[in-house]
């Protein structure tokens, strides 16, 4: 029998990078000592892209039989597009969901979040079960875009108009931060630091909290931090006029080095990391979920456990509602600051919602070059 995946005849050399992978790459590029094939993380991929510090994969995908673009989640292949070039392939991907504590709601005698639930039913059900007793609460709701931002896309509100600016000020953008924050009102929502916790998946393992919006990171956590815990997920709840969910596609891509002087031999070692044989293994051990998009059909996601399901739920909501790279031009993470202040602030009371968002606006004016 035929390997799944035939021998390449390359000699490869896998350098791990333990810490501060991002400013190793970085400086190995400016240096002209970058690896022919590396990650290329969506959160700072643009930049490369537009210096041309990555090398255009189009005519490799129309000569390749086993990895075409076609074969790609469309999302996470456009998430690496710039000007028409694809720069990355992904290499698999993260998106949100509601992961909840099925105790909590069979307790409270509330049904579980589900995939028809829009912004209103799903307050609603989380202030019920924060009603059963002092010391429960709602989903965990941290102070981040990370997390708020699939709110404020289910408007339809968008991150950049024509000229590059961000409008927070934006009606819907304030409708959904006004929902996000209004959440801690009757307990239907928590900061997680108020359950000791730094983030949304620990505090969904306190069992205090009925909800957290994650992604399948939060998986493998549950497993090793409350392995007793019946826990089930559902989409991101729609917006109640747009009817559409919101999302944030987490995703890091194998980008092929311009300057690279074996970039035939780099897109062979390229196709096999993406193959089906390389990302069903990837997907059976609870890593990541995989970009092809023929395996939504695979047999790991009619398993019935509660790991395949919500891992399962996750991968379809790369395609659904209005869903966006977690990348914000070549601002960084520099563009979620101004927005998180604003949550922290708000949520922990220290301002009001209209303050902050003035706040937060100022400082985007002023990164965007908005006068």
């Amino acid at each position: 029998m035929k390997p799944a995946v035939e021998p390449l005849g390359i000699r490869v050399v896998y350098e791990p990078i333990p810490d501060a992978y991002e400013t190793y790459i970085l400086n190995a590029l400016s240096a002209g000592t970058a690896p022919d094939l590396f990650y290329v993380d969506i959160f700072w991929a643009e930049g490369l892209m537009r210096t041309g510090q990555l090398h255009p994969l189009n005519d490799y995908l129309a000569k390749s039989e086993i990895l075409k673009a076609e074969h790609i989640i469309p999302e996470l292949l456009d998430a690496f597009t710039y000007n028409g070039k694809i720069y990355g392939i992904p290499k698999d991907f993260n998106t949100l969901a509601v992961v909840y504590n099925k105790d909590l709601f069979d307790f409270a005698g509330v049904p579980y979040p589900d995939e028809n639930d829009d912004w209103n039913t799903f307050a609603e059900k989380m202030r019920r079960v924060a009603a059963m007793a002092p010391e429960d609460y709602g989903p965990a709701l941290q102070p981040e875009f990370a997390r708020f931002g699939a709110f404020a896309y289910a408007t339809s509100w968008e991150p950049f108009d024509e000229n590059g600016h961000t409008n927070v000020l934006d009606p819907r953008f304030v409708e959904a931060f006004k929902y996000y924050t209004g959440l801690l009102k009757d307990r239907a929502g928590v900061h997680p630091q108020d359950v000791g916790q730094g983030w949304g998946g620990g505090a969904l393992s306190t069992e205090q909290v009925a909800a957290a919006l994650e992604g399948a990171w939060v998986l493998g956590f549950l497993r090793d931090g409350a392995p007793n815990m019946e826990y089930g997920a559902a989409p991101i709840p729609k917006h109640p006029v747009t009817g559409q969910r919101g999302n944030l596609i987490f995703t890091v891509a194998w980008g092929i080095n311009a300057n690279s002087k074996v970039k035939d031999e780099a897109f062979k070692v390229l196709e096999a990391l993406t193959s089906p044989e390389a990302q069903q293994w990837v997907l059976e051990r609870g890593l990541a979920l995989p970009s092809r998009a023929a395996l939504v059909d695979n047999p790991y996601f009619q398993r019935d456990d509660k790991e395949a399901q919500a891992n399962f739920v996750i991968f379809r909501g790369a395609s659904d509602g209005f869903v966006y790279p977690f990348k914000f031009r070549e601002h960084g993470g520099a563009w979620m600051e101004p927005i998180n202040n604003a949550l922290t602030a708000v949520l922990l009371g220290e301002m009001d919602v209209d303050t902050a968002l003035r706040e937060a606006q100022q400082r985007l004016d002023r990164l965007t070059g908005r006068q």
